[in-house]
């Protein structure tokens, strides 16, 4: 008797990749969310050098994702996955000058868990679905869910437009629209069943990455 092995994640074969995407990770997304030091930050419950300690990780995930995808896009491999206007790390680099002052550099502190993280980032130049997946994963929780942590952190912790303009993108006039623009992209990747699964497998692992970054930084600033 012979029996037929499943594919790895049904959803991505079965939908646009976007749709896959959401669905198929719907339930890392809720335990991202739901870690103590997101929780904590957004309620306003940690100090102003928690959100820069985050800032300073987020630095370090975003310079190994662009770089990677300046590299994809360089070798024509990107298929108008990478657009300008989602660059991050000037951004970064802005808020953490004025969260630290003009010697920042010499006062970051990359946690492993983050290091880690950017090295699995590394691989993306020449995997066009390990792009997809972790810029999936970042840039368009930036585009929602990002917004409102930059409310929450401008009205707990006392920032102006000054410190949070990582979640600001002036070169994209309308979020929403944009988004669905990007979404298009995605579901146009000229990937077949078996890379579309490997998408979505990839973006969980995304996910768990942040988890790991999340509770770091969580026993740094937590019941500090």
């Amino acid at each position: 008797m012979t029996t037929t092995a499943s594919p790895p994640t049904p959803v991505a074969t079965a939908a646009p990749l976007s749709t896959a995407l959401r669905e198929g990770t719907r339930e890392q997304h809720g335990q991202a969310e739901g870690m103590q030091f997101v929780e904590a930050l957004l309620a306003g419950r940690l100090g102003r050098a928690a959100y820069t300690d985050l800032a300073v990780q987020q630095l370090a995930v975003y310079t190994a994702l662009e770089h990677a995808g300046g590299l994809l896009r360089g070798a024509g491999a990107d298929h108008g996955l990478v657009f300008d206007e989602l660059t991050r790390v000037p951004a970064i680099e802005r808020d953490l000058a004025y969260l630290l002052g003009p010697a920042w550099r010499d006062r970051v502190e990359v946690l492993p868990a983050t290091r880690a993280y950017a090295e699995r980032l590394g691989d993306c130049a020449t995997d066009l679905c390990r792009y997809a997946a972790h810029a999936y994963t970042r840039y368009l929780g930036d585009l929602s869910g990002g917004q409102v942590v930059k409310r929450m952190v401008q009205r707990h912790y006392g920032l102006g437009d000054a410190g949070v303009q990582f979640y600001d993108f002036p070169e994209i006039h309308k979020l929403k629209p944009f988004k669905d623009v990007y979404r298009d992209r995605l579901d146009r990747l000229p990937l077949d069943a078996a890379q579309r699964a490997a998408v979505v497998d990839e973006a969980r692992v995304a996910f768990r990455l942040n988890q790991a970054m999340f509770a770091e930084l969580g026993e740094h600033h937590l019941n500090g």
